[in-house]
């Protein structure tokens, strides 16, 4: 992840730069990230919002105290998860007491229990199942799910994990939004988009899809990898976000031959009678998906399909250096 390099004054000062050198290095090359941190100027200009939150983490969290625990959205950078309409003008750290959280103009401090914590860049930060909990208690539930999907993906926090958390939030702000959230989540979901996707079928009153589907003709030979199925009715779906056909490209390879190969790979799926609808980012906020989900459905219940589909694996868990607190 992208991230300037932060000057503290108090660094600086310690390193032999005087106040007059440090405001000429403000007036003619290094920006303010926060009081008494600076950053270079042009690299910060070109970091996007996530990587300058990564930034203003460093600038701010060194100037806290031991105990403060690097926490919800900001978490979530630090874990390099992706994140869907998530405010990150503040910095969220925890401290392991009930009382005493404040907001400043560039940092949120919550206060609550914690059992154990992560160590990411030298920063203690709350664990994933922590984050996840955290996370869907305090943003809306699209947002909670885009980020929650992930942390699970990618570093496998388990039920019985997550349960334990919900269980040390049942008195907190909100319980009840988290508890919706953790039970939606799926770590298949492999983007932004897909679990987008999932939370659009369900506010459409849809069944909510199978993420990531591996597809057989009726001799078992692999067709091809979809991004959802509806279990025992031969209809599969596909979120096409604009740099799906950059990530089918190998080594080399033309734009257009990964759109023909694409092409037929799903002539293919379809051959077998398989229903098959896609939707893009755009439908994502509308109720188009809905009308051809529904008409691929009716149309699958008096067409023979003679292909299978078999549910992909989870990844294997990032491991985490974890130490109780």
């Amino acid at each position: 992840m992208e991230r300037a390099v932060v000057h503290r004054r108090s660094v600086e000062l310690q390193g032999g730069l005087s106040d007059a050198e440090i405001r000429h290095q403000y007036r003619s090359e290094w920006c303010r990230v926060r009081r008494g941190a600076y950053a270079d100027r042009c690299v910060y200009g070109e970091l996007d919002q996530v990587g300058k939150h990564r930034t203003l983490i460093d600038a701010a969290v060194p100037s806290m105290t031991e105990e403060a625990v690097v926490s919800h959205q900001s978490a979530a950078v630090l874990y390099g998860v992706p994140l869907w309409c998530t405010p990150l003008d503040r910095v969220c750290v925890t401290r392991n007491r009930r009382h005493g959280g404040r907001i400043k103009s560039d940092v949120k401090i919550h206060c609550a229990p914690m059992e154990s914590v992560v160590e990411i860049d030298g920063l203690l930060v709350t664990a994933p199942a922590r984050t996840v909990v955290d996370l869907a208690r305090t943003l809306p539930f699209e947002s909670a799910v885009v980020a929650g999907d992930a942390l699970v993906r990618e570093f496998g926090p388990s039920e019985a994990d997550l349960a334990a958390e919900l269980e040390r939030a049942k008195f907190r702000r909100r319980v009840s939004a988290a508890r919706r959230v953790v039970a939606f989540l799926n770590g298949r979901s492999e983007s932004v988009g897909e679990s987008r996707s999932r939370v659009m079928c369900a506010r459409l009153g849809l069944p909510v899809p199978s993420p990531q589907g591996n597809v057989f003709d009726a001799e078992a030979n692999f067709l091809g990898r979809v991004d959802f199925y509806f279990e025992g009715t031969g209809v599969l779906c596909e979120f096409d976000g604009r740099l799906k056909y950059g990530r089918l490209l190998r080594p080399g390879e033309d734009p257009g031959e990964a759109v023909f190969a694409e092409k037929i790979r799903e002539d293919a799926i379809r051959a077998c009678g398989f229903q098959l609808v896609r939707w893009t980012w755009p439908d994502l906020t509308t109720e188009r998906p809905a009308t051809r989900i529904r008409a691929a459905l009716t149309r699958a219940r008096t067409t023979y399909c003679d292909g299978s589909i078999e549910q992909s694996r989870l990844p294997i868990p990032r491991p985490l250096p974890t130490r109780p607190l």
